[in-house]
């Protein structure tokens, strides 16, 4: 199969690159490298002031299906979208906090929404000026959607549903505008039934409660959000079809965005790899496993630009997860392990007035924030059920 980029997608490498780079060299520069994986939580305020110099320049919503420059985007092919994703990542821009408005919600209103809808919430999203935030998992509702708790009833003076019920894991929730909550609307349904996709505008005091939480790693980009009587504004896809759409929306959530993180995985991988030559004496069983490490994430890559044509494949974004979750907590682990006793050792001041981080280096982060990566997102569990019942058709696990 054949990999390699057309002379347009090159021609639009070297526009990105230039665009990208004058950017990052004047008052952005310091954002470089911030705000990725388990970094959330840095220079949210300067970083939204980059998604609206991105939808300034027409680089959000590339992949959105409407017509070129209906919301002032540029309309870019599939490996297109891929060139701008691996410039971006390889000028290590700072992380996207409007990557759930535009990758998640903005292709969801696009499939399921109205037109009025679309209209609403697109062009704020496109300009970089509302952030977005996901209402899914809850405390006993984790990967396992069907399980929400979360209620909404119409209140009668003015139809709307009011929300009631916690969120959790819910990441940027206390720098979004907006939320968009699974909640079950049909009193007394059960599972996937009677579930509705909300649009909550997260702007309501004493009826919306967001509470950080402390990671071992020491930062809080994931939150709790409690929900008491909030109004949402819309309903998508019509009140009870939340769980269609739910789906909807997943499908979508892997794809273009799986090759950018890979970029930024070869790049730990290569500070692994130094601090292991560091060592002086490379140890052959480790770099066996480092060897392992970089052969996997080649086959990630292509396994990646294998399946970017899979929309409606329900296994691929499965395979996917399973893939990338094991080859980065390994990672995590390699990251300590190669530096042997001195990776039990702080590297700065630590006290209980400021933040855990401030003690840990760039490979204890990764081993902490690691741990979780076969977790979040949906378990390793939950996506070899996807593969096993979806796919392959075998009998449901017995409940």
């Amino acid at each position: 199969m054949d990999f390699s980029f057309g002379a347009g997608d090159e021609e639009l490498r070297a526009r990105a690159r230039t665009w990208l780079t004058a950017r990052l060299a004047g008052p952005y520069a310091d954002l470089r490298g911030l705000g990725g994986p388990g970094s959330e939580h840095e220079g949210t305020e300067q970083r939204r002031g980059w998604e609206r110099e991105l939808g300034h320049g027409g680089w959000i919503g590339q992949g959105w299906d409407v017509p070129a420059g209906a919301y002032g985007q540029q309309r870019l092919s599939l490996t297109g979208q891929v060139v701008w994703a691996e410039e971006y990542a390889a000028l290590r821009a700072p992380g996207r906090v409007g990557h759930i408005g535009e990758n998640l919600l903005a292709p969801t209103l696009i499939a399921y929404g109205t037109p009025e809808q679309q209209a609403r919430f697109l062009p704020g999203i496109a300009r970089g000026e509302e952030l977005w935030c996901q209402g899914y998992s809850e405390p006993d509702a984790g990967s396992d959607l069907a399980g929400v708790r979360t209620v909404a009833v119409r209140d009668p003076a003015d139809g709307l549903p009011r929300v009631t019920g916690q969120k959790i894991w819910t990441s940027l929730a206390q720098d979004a505008d907006w939320c968009f909550v699974l909640a079950r609307t049909e009193s007394g349904s059960r599972r996937h039934r009677g579930l509705s996709f909300l649009l909550v505008p997260m702007d309501q005091p004493g009826r919306i409660e967001v509470r950080p939480i402390r990671q071992m790693s020491g930062t809080a980009e994931f939150n709790e959000v409690f929900f008491d009587g909030a109004v949402a504004a819309e309903t998508v896809g019509g009140e009870g079809n939340g769980w269609a759409v739910a789906m909807g929306l997943l499908a979508l959530e892997r794809g273009v965005s799986t090759l950018v993180q890979q970029i930024g995985f070869a790049a730990e991988l290569e500070r692994v790899l130094a601090d292991h030559l560091a060592a002086g004496a490379p140890d052959p069983v480790l770099r066996e496993r480092l060897v392992r490490q970089w052969a996997e994430l080649r086959t990630m890559r292509w396994n990646a630009l294998r399946t970017l044509g899979s929309a409606g494949d329900p296994g691929a974004p499965s395979v996917a997860k399973l893939l990338w979750g094991g080859w980065h907590r390994r990672l995590g682990e390699l990251a300590v392990e190669v530096r042997g006793a001195a990776a039990t050792a702080g590297s700065g001041p630590w006290s209980r007035e400021v933040p855990y981080e401030r003690g840990l280096d760039e490979g204890q982060r990764l081993f902490l924030f690691t741990r979780a990566d076969t977790i979040y997102g949906g378990s390793d569990e939950i996506q070899r059920n996807i593969i096993a019942e979806r796919v392959l058709g075998l009998p449901k696990e017995p409940r």
